[in-house]
């Protein structure tokens, strides 16, 4: 088996711990998992299967072809985007069912869906995905096998956001309205709103993953990824020269630097050039220079760093995201192909 010089460090502890306590959070409401954009990035069966393990019985994804990957695995799996016509013929596939958006979508589902059970998603002030409350009321999914309505807030990350509360409310309206056997509107930081927020099922997503959406569960997460990256050369950079494109760094004295198997076309991005830090042990190694396709330059006086070394890059997501100016979500869910992934 080929052995890749870069690989991604994955813990199944932190990431059957961080679902367990977002869990709790949920109080006596269910609490699902996103798995979309293949697990955030870590592997979606592999994440799927390591949740099911813990306990997780509603899975969360974007497309069809996604749900492909994690039916069966004995957890029941929602399509955010729906159903279009190009994905009528996949109908059936069992505990995989379509989270209809639009009037267009809920005609299709009559037409095709043969009286199965869909979800629901309501739009209750995104103005994103979702149907109208009025159109609810209008009767719109009368006569459907509903198992979740859900929707979905805006500014779940902005606790004092008062729209938070006005989403809740116009969604808490709609209980009578329908047949839906459950209710769904927390994301992971809706979870922290409170216990009015989550009503049937939690739907968690970056902080199972060890993002941290909010300070209110900073302490109860823990990262699961840890990128590691191969060292291909140990130099010494004379005072006054420069490293790698553009001479963005210049070295004040006499450095020692480590050229590192890693860059933006696996995810570690160049708003990193400069600003992010690897570790050997417990010592930082400063990113220096620009960040290049395949390649990163790392400061290493301070460590016995050299050709055929492994170093760990920063696995701390709101520091990283500070450092770099990516979200936490694009942080994950950019992590590229060419990564052995390993779980422990």
């Amino acid at each position: 088996m080929y052995d890749a010089p870069n690989r991604l460090r994955l813990s199944t502890d932190a990431l059957t711990g961080n679902w367990r306590a977002l869990a709790a959070m949920s109080g006596r409401a269910a609490c699902g998992a996103a798995v979309k954009a293949d697990g955030y990035g870590l592997g979606a069966r592999e994440v799927a299967t390591r949740l099911i393990a813990a306990g997780c019985r509603d899975l969360f994804v974007a497309t069809w072809a996604e749900a492909a990957v994690v039916a069966g695995l004995g957890a029941r799996v929602s399509v955010l985007h729906g159903v279009r016509d190009d994905d009528v013929s996949l109908i059936g596939v069992p505990d995989v069912r379509p989270v209809l958006n639009t009037p267009a979508q809920v005609a299709r589902w009559r037409a095709a869906g043969e009286g199965r059970a869909c979800d629901v998603m309501v739009d209750t002030g995104m103005n994103r995905l979702g149907v109208a409350p009025r159109d609810v009321a209008a009767g719109l999914l009368d006569g459907l096998t509903i198992d979740t309505l859900m929707s979905h807030l805006a500014c779940a990350d902005e606790p004092d956001s008062a729209m938070n509360a006005r989403q809740c409310a116009a969604f808490a309206a709609l209980a009578d309205r329908t047949a839906a056997a459950r209710m769904s509107l927390a994301n992971s930081a809706g979870i922290a709103l409170g216990a009015d927020y989550a009503f049937d099922l939690t739907r968690p997503g970056l902080a199972v993953y060890g993002g941290v959406p909010v300070p209110a569960l900073a302490t109860m997460l823990r990262p699961v990824v840890t990128i590691e990256a191969e060292v291909l050369q140990r130099r010494v950079v004379p005072a006054g020269e420069t490293v790698g494109y553009n001479a963005t760094w210049r070295a004040p004295r006499d450095t020692a630097v480590a050229i590192v198997n890693l860059g933006y076309a696996d995810g570690y991005w160049r708003g990193f050039s400069d600003r992010g830090c690897a570790f050997a042990g417990d010592t930082a190694l400063p990113v220096i220079g620009r960040v290049s396709m395949d390649l990163i330059a790392l400061d290493v006086s301070k460590a016995e760093v050299g050709e055929g070394d492994w170093v760990a890059l920063d696995p701390d997501l709101p520091r990283a995201s500070a450092a770099s100016g990516m979200s936490q979500y694009e942080l994950l869910t950019g992590l590229g192909t060419r990564f052995a992934r390993v779980w422990g």
